[in-house]
């Protein structure tokens, strides 16, 4: 790296929209929010102190998605969150999100992708100095393998300067990795890039599964910490963990930050990097999460230009 990077491989879209365009977006649309005021959107957003499940965390998402289902809120949405990663000094980010979440007025994932790609690329053209990219999830459940077909050929049909990966999304625990063979075998027909949500919610084994699909991203895999044969296999196929310690912490992954594995899967030789993975939900952003890294955990700041390293190797973007 012939520069210092500040960079968010796992970052998501719906996680982390401003709350006053929560507000402003539902008033435009004419939707009754749960919220009453514009201070109850913001409260309602974040996740809460006493949270103790995935998910319970990922409820703070539904009040978002419930205003993104139009074009424009799509297109707002995602330039607003690269006009606040590039005020914040990010110079690249991976935003990730699911078209399938915004169906509900009858616009298709082609259509929900175009809108975002727009987005993206107008806060490019006002903030040069990021590059940003745009990951398509697919969703974990059990009655939607269809969606997350069309997902990946949505991703297909995009796949460019903006759209760079698939991923897969959700409530790991309740619908394994194990699941979505047939989606990832169409992901590497296609020679699609693909990041995988695993070792969050559920143990090694996912993770296992995970890397069998050919992943050389992980979403989170903290679960890595508890077998050191998945370790040593992480490291001699130089798998890149994306972690977000307080996302990981909220949704108890860990009891508290200091128990947080990232210092030890790092002095191990994993390729782990620091991520915010929800902007509003978990309030934070990747100066909070360094600072988490160096005051908490004891990352030193060679260390922690390491963990950018990292990310700046495996980030979908290259050109």
């Amino acid at each position: 790296m012939d520069k210092k990077h500040f960079i968010e491989l796992h970052l998501h879209l719906d996680g982390s929209l401003r709350p006053e365009t929560v507000w402003a977006l539902a008033r435009e649309q004419g939707i009754s929010l749960p919220a009453k005021t514009k201070e109850e959107t913001d409260f309602l957003m974040r996740v809460p102190d006493d949270c103790r499940t995935l998910e319970e965390y990922l409820q703070r998402f539904d009040m978002p998605l419930l205003v993104l289902q139009e074009e424009s809120a799509l297109e707002r949405a995602a330039f607003e969150l690269v006009e606040d990663l590039a005020k914040e000094g990010v110079d690249y980010a991976e935003i990730r999100f699911a078209p399938q979440l915004s169906l509900s007025h009858g616009l298709t994932q082609d259509q929900v992708t175009e809108a975002a790609i727009l987005g993206v690329k107008k806060g490019m053209a006002q903030y040069p100095g990021i590059r940003a990219g745009l990951i398509l999830c697919c969703m974990r459940g059990d009655k939607n393998e269809d969606l997350n077909l069309q997902t990946v050929e949505t991703a297909r049909k995009y796949l460019g300067d903006v759209v760079c990966a698939v991923d897969i999304a959700g409530a790991e625990g309740l619908y394994g990795t194990e699941l979505f063979q047939k989606v990832f075998d169409r992901v590497n027909e296609y020679q699609i890039p693909m990041t995988i949500h695993a070792g969050e919610a559920a143990g090694p084994d996912s993770m296992r599964t995970a890397l069998s699909y050919g992943t050389k991203r992980i979403g989170h895999g903290v679960a890595a910490i508890q077998d050191e044969a998945l370790i040593r296999e992480l490291i001699e196929k130089k798998i890149t963990l994306e972690i977000c310690v307080t996302s990981n912490y909220q949704t108890k992954v860990v009891n508290s930050i200091e128990e947080h594995p990232i210092h030890r899967l790092f002095q191990a030789g994993v390729r782990v990097t620091v991520n915010s993975d929800n902007m509003t939900a978990s309030n934070t952003d990747i100066h909070k999460e360094i600072r988490v890294l160096k005051e908490v955990l004891g990352f030193t700041d060679e260390e922690v230009e390491k963990l950018e390293e990292y990310a700046w190797e495996a980030r979908f973007l290259k050109d």
